[in-house]
Order: C-alpha cells, then sequence, then structure tokens
C-alpha cells in the first residue's frame, strides 16, 4: 500500500469520503487520490515522492505558478504581525483600492472568505437594492454551494451525477430560475413569464465548471440589454475568469460591464479568500452603511491580503502578462487538439487563453446538455493515461486546466507528447 493509500484508508474513517471537497475522491476516475506534500513552480509532489506536473493550480489562483517568491516573502512577513485580528487593517484599504482600480465598473468592494460565500452576498445584495427575489442562473454553471445555487450546477455535481443536493428545502429553490447558457432567447422567456420579479441574472461568463464553455458571439451583450431592460442586475460570477483572462477579468476581456462582480481565490494569491463589488449605489445598501447585513470574522484576514497583493501586483506591473500567457494557451490547446486528433479520437478541445478543456465527445460543446455528451469512461482512461506520466490533470470531464507563467515550454511539450501517445 503506498503512503496516499494509506492516508486515504485513513481519512475515510474521520472525513466524509476521506476528502474535504467531492472532486478530490477522484471518484469519477476510479482512482486512490495522490495526497500532496509540496509544490513549486508547475509542478507539485505527493507524499509518495512522485512529481507531476500541475494543469489544476489550485484550481486557478495560481497563475504565477506554485510558491512564488514575492507571494511567499508577503505571507512569510505578515505572519510575523499575527495571524488574525477581526479588526479593520491597512492592507483591507490597499487591497479594496488596488481591486476598484483595475477592474472595470468596480466602484465598492467586500472582502469575504471564499467564492461561495462571494457568490451569496452579491445575489443578496441583488435582491435588497431590487427588492425583488427571483435569480436567473444557467445549467451548469457552478455558484457555490448556497441552497439557492445547488440548481442543474456543474463541477462535482455533474461528476457524480447529482441534480441537485439533499438537505435543500424545496422553497430555498422557488425563486432560482434556470436557463440555457449560450442561449439568450432562454433569459428572454424567463423575463417575460416573471415581469417585475428578477433581481438578477448570475453567469460564469465563461463556463468553467461544465469543462470549459466559452459565450457565443453575442450573448453576454445580449444578458446586458435584457437586464437594462428589465431594471435586472447583471452579475459576473468571476471566481475562474477574474484576473486570469485578462487583470480586469472577463468584463475587460469582452468589454462588457457587470453590476456586480464576485472573485475568488486568486485575488489572495491561493490564500483562502474571495471578494463581491461593483457599482457604489448597490454596494451602499451592504451593512453598516445599508439594510443589506453580511458580515466574517475572517474577512479581511492580514496574511491573505498580504498574499494577495503581492500577486496582483505582480500581474499589474508586469508587461504583456496577460498576452504572452494567453499566446501560450492558444499554442499548447492547439497542440493537444492535433495530438487527439491523430487517432481520430472524438474530442472537442474548448479553450479561452490559458484556460482549456479537452471533452471527448465529437460535437460542439456549447452548454451543460452538450457537456454531459462526453464520454466520460474515455476521459478517465485518458486521466489515468497521463497520470501515469506525471502530468496532474482534474480527475474530471467537467473541470478546467490552468496554465500559468511558470509551465515551461519543455513541460507542455512534454504533455503534448503524452497526449499523443494516448492517441496513438
Amino acid at each position: 500500500m503506498t503512503v496516499s493509500e494509506n492516508l486515504f484508508e485513513r481519512a475515510r474513517r474521520c472525513i466524509p469520503g476521506g476528502v474535504n471537497s467531492p472532486v478530490r475522491a477522484f471518484g469519477s476516475v476510479g482512482m486512490t487520490p495522490p495526497f500532496i506534500t509540496r509544490a513549486c513552480g508547475d509542478r507539485i509532489w505527493d507524499e509518495d515522492g512522485r512529481e507531476y506536473i500541475d494543469y489544476i493550480g489550485s484550481w486557478g489562483p495560481m497563475i504565477l505558478g506554485h510558491a512564488h517568491p514575492a507571494v511567499l516573502e508577503a505571507v512569510q512577513k505578515a505572519a510575523v504581525d499575527g495571524l488574525s485580528f477581526g479588526a479593520a487593517t491597512a492592507r483591507e484599504v490597499e487591497m479594496a483600492e488596488l481591486i476598484c482600480s483595475v477592474v472595470p465598473g468596480m466602484q465598492m468592494v467586500r472582502m469575504v472568505n471564499s467564492g461561495t460565500e462571494a457568490v451569496m452576498s452579491a445575489i443578496r445584495a441583488a435582491r435588497g437594492f431590487t427588492g425583488r427575489d427571483k435569480i436567473v442562473k444557467f445549467a451548469g454553471c457552478y455558484h457555490g454551494h448556497t441552497d439557492a445555487m445547488l440548481v442543474q450546477a456543474g463541477s462535482g455535481l455533474m461528476t457524480q451525477g447529482i441534480p441537485g443536493s439533499a438537505g435543500v428545502p424545496k422553497n430555498c429553490t422557488l425563486d432560482t430560475l434556470t436557463a440555457v447558457y449560450n442561449d439568450p432567447d432562454s433569459v428572454r422567456d424567463l423575463f417575460a413569464a416573471n415581469p417585475g420579479q428578477i433581481a438578477a441574472v448570475i453567469v460564469e461568463p465563461v463556463g468553467a465548471n461544465m469543462g470549459v464553455v466559452p459565450p457565443e458571439k453575442g450573448f453576454l451583450e445580449q444578458l446586458r440589454a435584457l437586464c437594462d431592460e428589465n431594471g435586472t442586475l447583471l452579475v459576473f460570477d468571476e471566481v475562474i475568469t477574474g484576473f486570469r483572462l485578462a487583470l480586469g477579468g472577463a468584463q475587460e476581456y469582452y468589454g462588457i460591464q457587470a453590476d456586480l462582480v464576485t472573485f475568488g481565490k486568486i485575488i489572495g494569491g491561493g490564500m483562502p479568500v474571495g471578494a463581491y463589488g461593483g457599482r457604489r449605489d448597490i454596494m451602499s445598501n451592504v451593512a453598516p452603511c445599508g439594510p443589506v447585513y453580511q458580515a466574517g470574522t475572517l474577512s479581511g484576514n492580514p496574511v491573505a491580503m498580504a498574499a494577495g497583493m503581492a500577486q496582483l501586483k505582480l500581474l499589474r506591473d508586469t508587461p504583456r502578462f496577460y498576452k504572452e500567457l494567453n499566446s501560450t494557451g492558444d499554442a499548447f490547446f492547439s497542440a493537444m487538439d492535433r495530438a487527439l486528433s491523430q487517432a481520430g479520437i472524438p474530442h472537442r478541445t474548448n479553450h479561452i487563453g490559458s484556460l482549456g478543456c479537452v471533452f471527448f465527445t465529437g460535437d460542439r460543446v456549447t452548454d451543460y446538455a452538450s457537456a454531459q455528451k462526453s464520454d466520460t469512461v474515455r476521459y478517465s482512461s485518458y486521466f489515468r493515461h497521463m497520470l501515469a506520466r506525471g502530468i496532474y490533470l482534474a480527475p474530471s470531464q467537467f473541470e478546467a486546466m490552468f496554465l500559468s507563467s511558470a509551465h515551461t515550454p519543455e513541460d507542455l511539450d512534454r504533455t503534448v507528447r503524452a497526449a499523443e501517445e494516448f492517441a496513438g
């Protein structure tokens, strides 16, 4: 028995499923998960000493690679002064100013502790501002595990085939309406059926929890127009795309401005951080300024703020960072696509910049239904093949691959060659 196998056996006796987040269980690929002990650059190592090229990057935030020296130094210096105060700090102010200076339309921002908390808080703010109850989300888009959002969600729920979640009362989802991603007519129909009742439309501007599904031309623009026509707020869930597609996230990349935006752990350099913000008139309703209550002892944690500022400043101050990373992503995912095409394996490679996914289906993947046509058995074989060659991918067909600036040309080439071997 390997060290990881032994740890998994021990974990299953005291942690549900042996893991603290479902996708880590490797259930959809029929394996025991490797237990990771350290990471540096584009590499991770498990408890058995095996080394992998990492394409998960803690599910996105490690855009500079693991253990970046500047981020580590910031964390070490901040930790010496104390791990948590539960009080206001100068770092919170500096972080808020930094985010507002680079994100389009971000006039005020509130720090929280996770993407789930950010979405929950943004939805509450939208309802409080509009005085309406209903929310539109899209099938296959995952917005955290709060009750109202676990309706046809993607991510781990797709992997396990769970349509929602036990323990969620029906009344909690009565005001959650579900539309079809990349189909603005499905949103228009919901507005027609619920006139004057919809507080917000929340969307991943790039679907990244049903694999990677970019928006079709005009989709985001039509959402913006529909929201404007109906007095509804547009909420971009940028937990994945924020500070990844561009410094200003998907809003900058696509030139579409949302009313509220949510962020996740990338703004903490990998530390447990989230944030939501947007227009001043909306955010001014959040307590203590207004009646929309939200609070958190660890919100704006000084160590997390130090890590996040170190990373965001590097992204801001590095000329051509995003142009070069996105160019690398274009070349890499095109090469992966060619590698699998050589053997005629039915597949689609969806990607945008440094974010991508290989679907094992011959059909275009544009929404939740088309993503579900993927051959998950073949993906499991592909995953096992790649892992055996030291390539660490997401243990699910319906998750993304993340590139970082630490991925070297040699490691990217090695990954393509491994895919060629699978195709062969």
